[in-house]
């Protein structure tokens, strides 16, 4: 088997067993939809390079997030210098409905939560996006280059300035 070929295989399989997970990266970081299609785009073309390179010192899943979190990163800060996608004033205003039902309620406060995960640093929000794909501390610390102990950490201060902001409106 060639080397493109092998490189072939692995990403169909990279892609057929994370691919859900990937796009759900992908909206954590973008939220506008047209750039978040591009942002996957962005993630698969990467991930497919990437496995000419890999040598399976690490796991598969290990590797596939590292990829998608330093391309979603890039395209956060490349967008960042572009302009602002999400302040907290508009994250607020998501929540100024009336009681209409509790299914609408929910998508509120789900619409409300992932812009104010928007709204975090992209170190920030890597962690806790990684942390909601259910991923433990060492696996999280793998990907980012950080001690587990310091994940853990982070993942507790960042899910209490969380509930501060969801809680205050978006403010905080």
């Amino acid at each position: 088997m060639t080397a493109t070929a092998e490189q072939d295989r692995r990403y169909q399989e990279a892609a057929a067993e994370f691919g859900p997970a990937l796009e759900r990266l992908a909206r954590g970081y973008e939220a506008h939809p047209e750039r978040c299609r591009d942002l996957v785009q962005d993630i698969h073309v990467a991930v497919w390079k990437s496995l000419a390179l890999f040598d399976g010192r690490c796991s598969t899943r290990t590797w596939v997030y590292r990829v998608a979190h330093n391309t979603a990163t890039s395209h956060v800060l490349k967008e960042r210098r572009r302009g602002a996608w999400v302040t907290l004033d508009a994250a607020a205003e998501i929540n100024d409905g009336s009681d209409i039902e509790a299914d609408t309620s929910h998508a509120r406060a789900l619409q409300k939560l992932m812009a104010l995960i928007q709204s975090l640093e992209p170190s920030d929000r890597q962690i806790m996006l990684l942390y909601l794909e259910g991923l433990d501390a060492a696996a999280m610390a793998e990907i980012t280059g950080l001690k587990s102990g310091h994940v853990a950490t982070r993942i507790h201060r960042i899910k209490a300035l969380l509930s501060r902001r969801f809680h205050a409106g978006g403010r905080s």
